[in-house]
């Protein structure tokens, strides 16, 4: 998978260092994989990746676009903790069969297979952009942005988040939202009938009605508002229904 890298997260203040900046609880991670991210002040999306506990690191499993600038965003929340963060040259695998030896089950979804960290890509054939939409999985650059609310992102769902584990960076917005607001917005699969794009803008009676993202076939994952998505929209060419 060269479109994702691993960075290395060592020294004795690592897993508190790492607690205290992103959505889930590290803690879980030992010997184990967890999916998490982190925000802005403001609760708005910078990365989302996969942490995995070792007995003398953490591993961080993250989209190679968003894997410098997550870096360096770690390294100015450092401070004087005791963590040395570095990129290592672990090649991630993923697949949905039999899995390899030390690989984890993927957190988000049991439909999503297994991911194994190493030396030799072991990836199947599996075709993931199907996978993903079929099971309302987001994906860093489509439906994950510099302007996404993780909430709205279905991060929840996901086990991207953890309402109990303390503070983390946002933390504040993000329990806002759910505890006393109703989403009125978020990423739902959509049913297409017709030709429509990635990034095509969705209407509904001529209002704007959202973003089309991921698309597969004959359904794709959408940014959309709720309230005008009870019945037929549009996109490009296609009619799209909100799929609950």
């Amino acid at each position: 998978m060269t479109d994702r890298t691993v960075l290395a997260i060592s020294g004795d203040d690592r897993v508190q260092f790492l607690q205290g900046l992103v959505t889930n609880d590290v803690i879980k991670a030992n010997d184990d994989i967890i999916y998490t991210a982190l925000l802005t002040p403001r609760g708005k999306f910078i990365a989302d990746f996969f942490v995995i506990g070792e007995p003398d690191r953490l591993l961080v499993d993250v989209a190679a676009s968003h894997a410098q600038m997550l870096g360096q965003r770690l390294m100015m929340y450092r401070l004087r903790a005791a963590v040395t963060i570095e990129q290592t040259e672990l090649v991630v695998s993923r697949g949905t069969g039999q899995p390899p030896d030390g690989a984890f089950a993927d957190p988000r979804h049991p439909a999503m297979g297994w991911r194994a960290y190493g030396e030799k890509d072991l990836s199947d054939t599996t075709d993931w952009n199907a996978l993903r939409v079929a099971n309302l999985i987001p994906k860093t650059g489509l439906e994950l942005t510099e302007d996404t609310y993780v909430l709205e992102a279905g991060f929840e769902a996901l086990n991207g988040v953890d309402f109990k584990k303390g503070c983390f960076v946002g933390q504040e917005i993000v329990a806002r939202m759910k505890h006393k607001t109703t989403l009125k917005k978020g990423i739902a699969q959509v049913s297409i009938f017709g030709d429509a794009a990635p990034g095509d803008a969705i209407t509904a009676d001529g209002k704007p009605a959202g973003t089309l993202h991921s698309v597969a076939g004959d359904k794709g994952l959408a940014y959309l508002r709720f309230d005008r998505a009870e019945g037929t929209m549009q996109a490009g060419q296609a009619t799209l229904t909100r799929l609950k």
